[in-house]
């Protein structure tokens, strides 16, 4: 019998056989997770918070640096926009270019983080700067650190602030569980698509509270389905993107976060269409097949030449993954989730 990792790895199925299984594994994890009645489906989410609240702030970060952060930069540079950001665009319009919609998203999150010149503002998962570096240009004055889990992405966020001029930036490696200020103390704290990669929730907004001055406020961009909370586990053959692409993430449900308010209260919560992230996908996969000469050699250096053909075949199904998953239903079943926190005292 021939698996389904296989069957991907040797490109043996067209793009479209690959998207219809792609959407019936979808219908089937609905199914899987949704309970008989809302009562049900109530106390399930109940349990979930409960068990999150066990578990430490994040798991398995080594697998997470493995699977995305630490394949080379340029892969990355050929992949992504001008922006390098490697989380939902934002699409206002049909005629919106790949590279508007990142810049769309970065000004819409900051706007609803309320950032402003002169604040001292922390990233929590700052990936390869996007953000970051977006906020130190349009906010000279302020002072921007970054977090990031990968050496790889820090080099190639100091490199960018060096040559674009930009003296207001600092980057840390850190694993989430151990990052601390320090002394330090910020009037903004920003995540955008971290979360997802965390479980205790509870203990992390702790963190972020006290790092927080008094007034300070929390802004999370996160990757959500629009009811049901669930862990990537990869418990059958058919779970293949955590297998290969996110182990020991978390998918939250919308209202997920809203469960964890000992320290932070929520000041507004926003829902963005799938549809936004489902384009941003589909734009990596077309960036990928039109650079396909670039690439080859670089995941030839990455995986072994023996394994180049098999990894650009998993990438490509992770981008049709991730496009399907957000189209689905018309993008009204997974979402893009925004919540602006405050500090409580």
């Amino acid at each position: 019998m021939i698996k389904l990792d296989d069957l991907l790895a040797r490109n043996l199925l067209p793009d479209a056989a690959i998207r219809f299984g792609i959407r019936n594994l979808l219908a089937k994890k609905l199914r899987e997770e949704t309970r008989e009645n809302a009562v049900a489906q109530s106390e399930a989410l109940a349990v979930f918070v409960d068990e999150l609240k066990r578990n430490p702030i994040a798991i398995k970060t080594t697998a997470a640096n493995e699977q995305h952060y630490e394949v080379p930069t340029e892969f990355f540079k050929l992949v992504l926009g001008p922006r390098m950001k490697y989380s939902s665009g934002f699409w206002p319009r049909e005629d919106t270019t790949f590279a508007e919609s990142e810049e769309a998203m970065l000004s819409l999150s900051c706007e609803r983080a309320e950032l402003a010149d002169g604040l001292d503002i922390l990233e929590l998962g700052c990936g390869w700067g996007s953000l970051t570096l977006w906020m130190a240009e349009k906010y000279p004055t302020a002072r921007v650190t970054g977090v990031s889990n990968s050496s790889t992405q820090k080099i190639h966020i100091e490199a960018e602030a060096a040559r674009r001029g930009l003296g207001n930036v600092r980057i840390f490696t850190a694993d989430m569980n151990a990052f601390e200020a320090g002394d330090s103390a910020f009037d903004r704290v920003v995540s955008v698509e971290m979360f997802e990669h965390m479980k205790n929730y509870q203990l992390l907004m702790a963190k972020v509270a006290r790092w927080l001055r008094p007034g300070g406020k929390l802004f999370i961009h996160i990757f959500t389905h629009r009811e049901l909370a669930y862990h990537f586990e990869g418990k059958d053959p058919s779970d293949w993107i955590t297998r290969y692409f996110f182990e020991g993430g978390t998918m939250p449900s919308d209202d997920l976060l809203l469960y964890f308010q000992d320290d932070l209260s929520i000041e507004k919560h926003w829902r963005v269409s799938g549809s936004h992230y489902q384009r941003t996908s589909e734009a990596w996969l077309d960036k990928m097949d039109a650079n396909e000469a670039s690439v080859t050699p670089i995941l030839q250096k990455t995986y072994g030449v023996d394994q180049a053909a098999k990894w650009r075949a998993y990438w490509r199904v992770f981008f049709m993954s991730c496009a399907e998953l957000w189209g689905f239903r018309g993008g009204n079943e997974w979402l893009v989730s925004h919540y602006r926190f405050a500090k409580r005292h």
